[in-house]
């Protein structure tokens, strides 16, 4: 995934000019996708070559000249085209939170398969931590270094529960009517 599609699901909720854009993505987005205020700034300029954006002078506010970002149909349809590309990955978790974001801006797009899909695999990378869980770290004493193994694989094990946890809260709201 790369930034110009958490800019542009941003700036469909909300037309901004670069600054307002950078403090509202670090304010929610940049929770879990880091971009600094340059980057963000660059990635506009490269999304406005691309025909994905318009720029249009912001109304006099101050002594600095502004521009307000607008999504043109070009970056609908990219932004459209990348949530329905699935990322099957069990490390896809940050597109997936942007897809979910874009969802919710544009329509159902697809993402429920794509949920149903990650799911599985992390109810299958579960079922093996808990297999090792069993095969080594049951019913016997630990060494010191058996239990910072088993620590290790506790903090994965925490994690798949939490995600599929939060999946399974999400999977209902994509459904469509």
């Amino acid at each position: 995934m790369s930034i110009q599609h958490a800019l542009l699901v941003s700036l469909l909720e909300r037309p901004s000019t670069g600054y307002e854009l950078a403090n509202r993505f670090d304010r929610s987005i940049g929770y879990f996708w880091q971009a600094t205020h340059q980057q963000i700034y660059r990635e506009l300029a490269r999304m406005a070559k691309k025909g994905w954006l318009r720029a249009e002078d912001a109304p006099e506010g101050g002594k600095r000249r502004r521009k307000i970002y607008h999504v043109l149909p070009a970056g609908r349809s990219a932004l459209i085209e990348w949530v329905k590309t699935p990322e099957l990955s069990l490390e896809s978790t940050r597109g997936l939170l942007i897809k979910l974001r874009a969802e919710a801006t544009l329509g159902p797009l697809g993402v429920e398969d794509e949920l149903r899909e990650l799911i599985e695999q992390h109810e299958a990378r579960l079922h093996v931590y808990r297999n090792i869980e069993r095969r080594d770290f049951s019913g016997r004493p630990l060494t010191r270094a058996q239990r910072l193994q088993y620590a290790v694989l506790r903090s994965g094990i925490v994690r798949e529960e939490s995600w599929l946890h939060w999946a399974r809260e999400v999977l209902p709201l994509l459904a469509t009517d």
